[in-house]
């Protein structure tokens, strides 16, 4: 009888066939997830790779621990009573189909908003309404699919996690059987006669295929285990030919001791195998010592303002401790969890949930991470500093990127795709070639191309050289979203900067007023207002008034890039532009100025004399033979002149730019396939931050953090910009350097194994070498080209 599969699952169903839709499953549970699949429309499921399910486990009352408020609450990313996010562990996910059907939950779950899945890290988050579902529904229902999720309490309440230690394991096997059989075939290689031939010689042979047996079989199994899920998913990964060639030694030793036609090869095949493990165990402690992983330190300067005894101090974010009183202002990011004990919150939780309604929340009310707080400045209490990298989780949330592909992840993906097929070719082609010459060469070479010719080192090229100028850009204070951005700052051919934040710094500002005296509560009124904005010149103004005291002002309105109207005990205060404050553009005031109006009656405005940071002429001028340059602001044209003087001739400058004509600019240049960067202040120019190619934030020690942006720049280096560009031109070069190196080194190896000249167990030493090598030439090239950028 012919052996037939399950059309869900792809396992052999011969004992227990069951028909349905025209189509055959092994079990009742295959059949009920076709069915869930069916109902829901979800059928092209099973289009993206044959027979890509799991068999769904029995689960009656497994996860009623899940109805416990308070475990599920230590599960939990993000609840706010209305809305829960969690992150949940699948082993299962192996392919394209697992992805798909994880990421349209919702489609089976009209309670489930969105759900994203991390295939690297084999997760899933999950973001659902609480009150019409629940977290235990929700993992019976992934588990009903075949999806179920492991979860581990330890993991939640600091448990001691499992060390895995296989590998170790099986690299002893390995290395015991290999020398052992080494030493039993020291009388072969020595060609020892009489006594030991007619007694021992069939011993020894024997016991070193018992010795083989465990190396084989077990010191060896992650190989075929691999090439096996290789093959059932139609693909040939790397393993296939390893495999193939571990399979091809132990077939042709057993041949020659089971007939006594020779000792056979079971020294190169053990000592391959332990090679092989050895360059494995090398290759893991390399990449753990040269890891990129960043901690949360290590993204951006989330500066936060923190109140100690009535005085408002800015500190990091991983300064925060429970019980500290935070400060936050209109538009700025809530960093930790916390109770909101003054003032009323409207917080925008979209970054968090995908939902753009933003809550509402009184004094006492639990507030959460991730939040953006919308209406005016409140004050919290943190409840738990800041243990892990959330706030960069968000950051880089699939929902924030922009359709950005990295090009060498393109090449490498396309080598690594069609690498193995040629081996194998070469490999066949070859060992035809030798079997006519000499058979005894034959196999050797066979197993020898197989095993020298890597992909592994050109896999690893770019992740290792971008992911190592991650770190350095951190460690000079420019930190950047993911890799990608390298890539994309590199091919950048156009800047725009902004002027209010970016080019002017307000240290050193000189403010002046002109207008009609403010009385003590009018002042306090206005300082009460800009505490709550984060604008640079709001945060100038609020500065400059530091004897005056604050009070708890209501309907605060911000209108971003505009101004701000507040009101207190029936007096209205607006202040901004004058186009804001006075309906009309103010000619007569050629310097930046803030306008101040009572009760619709305009009372003076305060005049700022703009001071440029340092380096900003030439800067402009290292930048301007290779980019086209561009000044945008809000500002009138007071500065004009200035500008014209001092940066070079051709730059382009814009003035009484809103924040949508900022936008549009970007947009312009892009359709004439430029590629722009945007160099701007995280909250008044997200828009444009959103739109260009590259958007990087200027920080100056306030909570600018935006997904809007790709990178946040330090401002103490912001002369330094050119010189992080051209380190990223520099950084692409030496993964073409990688891939040059990688390839000669496979044509090299492979023509010593084609010739016959390499033993299978040099091979397997020099295979592992290859990627050691190349991510040791990455890491010092970036270093090197690190410190020139100090």
């Amino acid at each position: 009888m012919k052996s037939t599969q399950c059309y869900h699952c792809g396992d052999f169903c011969d004992d227990k066939l069951i028909e349905f839709d025209d189509k055959y499953f092994c079990c009742n549970g295959c059949k009920t997830v076709y069915e869930i699949f069916s109902k829901n429309d979800l059928t092209c499921y099973y289009d993206f790779q044959d027979n890509p399910g799991a068999i769904p486990t029995e689960i009656q009352g497994k996860y009623d621990f899940l109805d416990n408020n308070e475990i599920t609450a230590k599960l939990l990313d993000f609840n706010d009573g209305n809305t829960q996010v969690v992150t949940l562990f699948i082993p299962h996910i192996h392919c394209s189909s697992c992805i798909w059907v994880l990421e349209n939950l919702h489609k089976l779950n009209s309670k489930v908003s969105s759900s994203q899945v991390n295939f690297p890290k084999k997760t899933v988050r999950i973001t659902f309404n609480s009150i019409k579902t629940s977290l235990k529904e929700i993992v019976l229902l992934m588990s009903s699919i075949g999806y179920e999720p492991y979860i581990s309490l330890e993991d939640y309440e600091g448990g001691k996690k499992v060390v895995d230690r296989s590998l170790i394991y099986k690299l002893g096997i390995a290395g015991f059987a290999f020398g052992n059989v080494m030493f039993l075939s020291f009388p072969e290689y020595f060609q020892v006669d009489g006594f030991w031939i007619e007694n021992y010689k069939g011993i020894f042979r024997w016991l070193m295929f018992c010795f083989s047996l465990p190396v084989v079989f077990y010191a060896g199994s992650d190989y075929f285990i691999s090439a096996f899920k290789g093959l059932r998913s139609k693909i040939l990964n790397i393993d296939v030919p390893i495999a193939l060639g571990i399979s091809v030694l132990f077939i042709r030793s057993s041949i020659e001791i089971i007939f006594d036609l020779g000792t056979g090869f079971f020294d190169s095949l053990t000592g391959l195998v332990f090679f092989l493990l050895l360059g494995k165990f090398f290759q893991q402690k390399t990449y753990n010592f040269l890891s990129f992983e960043r901690d949360y330190k290590s993204y951006f300067p989330i500066a936060v303002t923190r109140i100690r005894q009535n005085k408002e101090e800015n500190v990091q974010i991983y300064d925060i401790e429970k019980g500290d009183r935070l400060l936050i202002r209109n538009h700025e990011l809530i960093p930790v969890d916390g109770i909101l004990i003054n003032g009323n919150a409207n917080i925008d939780y979209s970054f968090v949930t995908g939902e753009a309604a933003p809550v509402s929340k009184k004094s006492g009310d639990k507030i959460f991470a991730g939040g953006k707080q919308l209406s005016g400045v409140v004050e919290m209490e943190v409840l738990a500093s800041v243990s892990q990298s959330y706030l960069t989780q968000l950051w880089s949330n699939d929902v924030f990127q922009k359709d950005k592909k990295s090009s060498f992840k393109t090449i490498t993906d396309t080598i690594s795709k069609n690498f193995t097929i040629v081996v194998l070719f070469i490999a066949f082609v070859s060992t035809t070639y030798w079997l006519f010459i000499d058979v005894g060469v034959a196999l050797n070479v066979f197993t020898s191309v197989l095993i020298i010719a890597c992909p592994c080192a050109i896999a690893l090229a770019a992740p290792f050289t971008l992911g190592n100028m991650l770190r350095i850009f951190g460690r000079e204070k420019f930190y950047l979203k993911n890799a990608t951005v390298v890539e994309q700052l590199a091919a950048v051919d156009s800047l725009i900067f902004d002027k209010t934040g970016t080019l002017t710094t307000h240290k050193e500002n000189t403010i002046t007023y002109n207008g009609i005296e403010l009385n003590e509560l009018e002042k306090s009124i206005l300082k009460s207002s800009l505490r709550a904005s984060n604008h640079p010149l709001s945060r100038i103004l609020y500065n400059s008034l530091e004897l005056v005291k604050t009070i708890t002002i209501s309907n605060y309105k911000e209108v971003v890039g505009k101004g701000i109207e507040v009101e207190y005990n029936g007096i209205k205060l607006k202040l901004g532009s004058s186009s804001y404050v006075l309906n009309e553009y103010d000619k007569s005031t050629l310097n930046t100025a803030v306008y101040v109006s009572i009760d619709n009656d305009y009372r003076g405005k305060f005049i700022f004399k703009n001071s440029y940071r340092k380096g900003v002429k030439q800067m402009f001028n290292s930048l301007k033979n290779d980019y086209d340059l561009s000044v945008v602001s809000g500002d009138n044209e007071g500065e004009k002149k200035y500008l014209e003087e001092n940066l070079p001739e051709g730059t382009n400058l814009l003035f009484n730019q809103k924040p949508e004509d900022k936008l549009e600019v970007i947009a312009s240049l892009q359709k004439n396939n430029k590629i722009v960067a945007m160099i701007g202040d995280g909250l008044n120019d997200a828009g444009a931050l959103a739109q260009s190619d590259v958007g990087i934030a200027l920080s100056e020690n306030i909570n600018v953090f935006s997904p809007a942006c790709d990178g946040i720049l330090d401002a103490s280096k912001f002369n330094k910009i050119e010189t992080y560009i051209r380190a990223s031109k520099k950084a692409l070069q030496i993964i073409r350097y990688c891939f040059i190196l990688s390839l000669c080194y496979n044509l090299i190896g492979l023509y010593f194994a084609v010739t016959g000249q390499l033993m299978p167990v040099i091979a397997a030493i020099l295979m592992p070498l290859s990627s050691i090598s190349i991510v040791i030439f990455t890491t010092i090239s970036t270093n090197l080209l690190g410190n020139k950028i100090k």
